[in-house]
């Protein structure tokens, strides 16, 4: 078989290797010539023209070279198999406090506040100043996920309680954990599900800021008239449970930033951990009410959850955001801070059923959220345009 090899030069274009082979065409190589390099299979392209010739163009030898992904230590895959394991420990937790509510109920009020703000912080040491920024160069996708957030939800938690006709004190539970900002949980689900962390660090930090005027607020707007709502408390405590530990940790992470690093690999598991806790927790001190009257609550929470998920995604879906978007915002929709309607409604409401919905909320929202995102990590998404571009 002969082969012959010509080089011509093209303005614009590097010089390229012309192969000509009589009979079945690719069997052989081209000769090397001495003073011109081989052509790397990662970086070459073939062109067949009519005439049956094979051209093979050289890539710019300037073209970066992408570096590989480093791999993850066995510690490091240790902690994301646990991580992933999120629905499971929710669920023996859950169990664990009605089965054996003594279990869990030692995280007293005071316990369950430093919980509840140590995720805050854990979430804080995440971000930066110039995540914040970023907020405001991103308003599409931080605006929809707001709007789900303080608008869809609050609305659908009212007019559930009212289409069921549930008692004001479980009608206002209701409405109260409807109107809580997104939850670190949420963080976590969108890491199972391939979704677009950095997006839902940023929305749950928008929704938590927001959530010192919008959850008293809209409690009030919403469920005002079936309970007295303190406006003014609801707002302290948001702000001390909330705000203060994320800005801890966004100051933490901008000052000390090398200690910041060498945590923040474990920061998703100890995550898992205590908000296994914190569902557990409220589940075992309210389970007698919940072996009683749980049923009753099953319904509204569940369609409260399903319609936030499902309005989420499709909502997003519709104004043309991508895949991993709309699985963000879906997640973000449907899980709130839970834990943090149910610390509310203990320390603001007189009637100790107010904290019962949250009781609820928590698993499902817990639950949900991690088996969509286990069920949507089985889904990898294909490439797809960049929606969150800072």
């Amino acid at each position: 078989m002969a082969t012959t090899a010509s080089f011509a030069t093209v303005q614009g274009i590097r010089p390229t290797v012309r192969v000509a082979q009589q009979g079945r065409i690719g069997r052989q190589p081209p000769r090397l010539v001495r003073g011109v390099q081989p052509v790397k299979p990662w970086c070459t392209r073939v062109e067949q023209t009519t005439r049956k010739t094979i051209v093979v163009r050289a890539a710019s030898s300037d073209a970066p070279v992408p570096a590989p992904a480093p791999e993850k230590t066995g510690f490091k895959r240790f902690v994301d198999v646990l991580t992933t394991m999120f629905p499971v420990w929710v669920f023996l937790g859950a169990s664990m406090g009605i089965a054996k509510p003594s279990m869990v109920t030692w995280l007293s009020s005071d316990l369950f506040t430093l919980g509840l703000g140590f995720l805050m912080l854990s979430m804080g040491l995440t971000l930066t100043f110039e995540d914040f920024k970023k907020c405001l160069k991103n308003p599409g996708t931080i605006g929809v996920g707001f709007l789900a957030q303080y608008i869809i939800k609050p609305v659908l938690g009212a007019t559930i309680a009212r289409v069921l006709n549930l008692s004001p004190s479980l009608a206002t539970g209701l409405v109260l954990v409807s109107c809580c900002p997104g939850g670190q949980a949420s963080n976590v689900a969108t890491y199972i599900a391939h979704g677009n962390v950095a997006l839902s660090v940023l929305m749950t930090t928008a929704s938590t800021i927001a959530a010192i005027f919008m959850t008293p607020l809209l409690t009030k707007l919403l469920a005002g008239q079936l309970v007295p709502v303190d406006a003014v408390g609801l707002a302290v405590s948001t702000f001390q449970v909330v705000l203060v530990p994320t800005l801890v940790g966004v100051l933490s992470n901008e000052f000390f930033p090398k200690v910041v690093k060498k945590i923040t690999p474990v920061l998703p598991l100890v995550g898992v951990i205590i908000t296994t806790m914190l569902c557990a927790s409220p589940v075992g001190q309210v389970s007698e009410v919940l072996k009683a009257q749980g049923s009753q609550l099953l319904l509204p929470v569940g369609l409260l959850h399903i319609a936030a998920f499902s309005l989420g995604y499709f909502i997003s879906k519709f104004v043309g955001f991508s895949e991993t978007t709309a699985r963000t915002v879906s997640i973000e929709t449907g899980m709130q801070s839970a834990a943090l309607g149910f610390l509310l409604a203990q320390q603001h409401f007189a009637d100790p059923m107010v904290a019962v919905p949250s009781a609820v909320s928590v698993v499902f929202m817990a639950l949900g959220g991690a088996a969509l995102a286990v069920y949507w990590r089985g889904k990898p998404v294909v490439a797809e345009k960049d929606d969150f571009i800072a």
